[in-house]
């Protein structure tokens, strides 16, 4: 891999094409994210019930994470390269997760299938954050991860908004009880193949740079291997982390208990508040939830319109990482606690226009913050290991930490979760406070 000194700077589209296949990982996260509580639910969950269901993803990422970023941090294949062959094996079963998730006729297989499709799309998702870094001198992290979040963008939006398209061209948007419609089989379908086509694409476009001395790396893999080695160093990484990647964790910690809270919480919370729909058989019900993954779209949307203006100023200046991103995150938390107080369903559009502000700083300025600040060889490991600060939160969110929580500080009703989500995210927010490395605050 080249040194950061050799590292050329790439055009606007040479970083569009190794991060394209960041649009069909995020068509998956956002029907998992706006669909997968509505599956739940269709299938006879109770509320409450719901983030348990989502349990086993993230203890699954937690685990996955890691090992894949030591893997492929080990990795070279003269044809693939470093990175890539984990993206098409996380897409192969991601996509095959994605297709049947819809056709599932129990809680367990529907949870199931989001155990499956979370933990594929983990083993896609962190080489590619790594790979932005393999590539990229530092004064270029800042704009490329800005690129990748404007891909991820527009695959929020369009596919947030896909059942409600469905619909729109006569797709049925109710099923008898305890049977998914077809409007959201159909996203899911069409989400199947974006995921694969899109991974396909960056692969077949991208080259990566091979070890600076190829031999020297064979060596050290040798020396390295077996099991219990690669488990021991794993923990060593974990053990060493910078200091920039532990306070970056309090941050990411904050910021994804409060998307996560909305992922499993904002179908049922605003069917409920706003649109006054509990029965989940009812067309009331079916076409309100579409409704709520129209107003999810308008995060992607604006997360796409704030990460094109932050690519032209990256481009064109060099930013406090530090000061976007909190100002950012205040910004989703404001949205989210807006949620509760609004009186027309249209506002939600501005509320989540905040929340995509949000959106579009976690999916950039941590990682362009962390990956001016670890060791380049090991960027992969890092990658996974600094993940765990986002599934963590996922585990004690599941295991009741949401509901506990919400119904200790605010209320008895569903929509106080909204609130919640923003707390935490005005708490992520401050949290900037403690980072002081400029390397990581400041373009390189």
């Amino acid at each position: 891999m080249q040194t950061e000194e050799k590292r050329p700077r790439l055009s606007f589209w040479q970083i569009w094409n190794m991060s394209f296949g960041f649009l069909g990982i995020q068509f998956a996260f956002a029907l998992q994210g706006g669909f997968m509580s509505r599956i739940f639910q269709t299938l006879g969950a109770e509320k409450d019930d719901i983030p348990i269901l989502w349990l086993a993803a993230p203890l699954t990422g937690l685990i996955i994470q890691p090992i894949v970023g030591y893997l492929s941090d080990r990795t070279w294949h003269p044809i693939l390269g470093r990175r890539r062959p984990f993206f098409f094996i996380g897409a192969v079963f991601s996509t095959i997760a994605l297709f049947f998730a819809p056709y599932s006729s129990a809680l367990w297989m529907a949870a199931s299938s989001l155990w499956i499709l979370d933990a594929s799309i983990n083993i896609s998702m962190e080489p590619f954050r790594a790979l932005v870094a393999d590539k990229l001198p530092d004064s270029q992290r800042s704009y490329g991860f800005v690129v990748q979040t404007l891909i991820i963008g527009i695959g929020t939006w369009i596919a947030s908004n896909l059942p409600w398209f469905m619909t729109q061209i006569g797709v049925p948007n109710t099923a008898a009880a305890g049977v998914v419609p077809d409007s959201v089989k159909f996203a899911f379908g069409i989400g199947a193949f974006v995921l694969f086509t899109s991974i396909l694409y960056t692969i077949l476009t991208t080259k990566e740079y091979p070890p600076e001395d190829l031999e020297k790396f064979e060596r050290e893999k040798a020396a390295s291997k077996g099991f219990f080695k690669g488990v021991k160093e794993i923990f060593e990484n974990i053990l060493d982390m910078p200091k920039v990647m532990l306070k970056l964790g309090v941050v990411q910690f904050f910021s994804w208990f409060a998307f996560f809270t909305m992922w499993t919480y904002a179908t049922p919370a605003i069917t409920e508040h706003i649109f006054k729909a509990t029965d989940t058989a009812s067309l009331a019900y079916n076409n309100a939830a579409d409704s709520v993954g129209n107003y999810l779209g308008t995060y992607g949307l604006i997360s796409m319109f704030f990460a094109l203006i932050l690519a032209f100023v990256t481009s064109k200046v060099k930013i406090n990482r530090k000061l976007v991103h909190m100002l950012s995150l205040i910004s989703g938390g404001i949205g989210f606690i807006s949620i509760f107080y609004i009186t027309e369903p249209w506002m939600l559009h501005l509320c989540f226009a905040l929340v995509g502000i949000a959106w579009a700083s976690i999916l950039s300025m941590p990682y362009a913050m962390l990956s001016s600040s670890v060791d380049p060889n090991k960027m992969g490991i890092y990658m996974g290991i600094f993940n765990m600060f986002i599934v963590i939160p996922q585990i004690i969110a599941s295991v009741g930490g949401i509901t506990v929580t919400y119904k200790f500080l605010f209320g008895e009703d569903v929509i106080y979760t909204m609130v919640l989500a923003g707390t935490s995210l005005i708490l992520a927010g401050f949290a900037n406070l403690l980072i002081t490395d400029r390397n990581a605050t400041h373009d390189g």
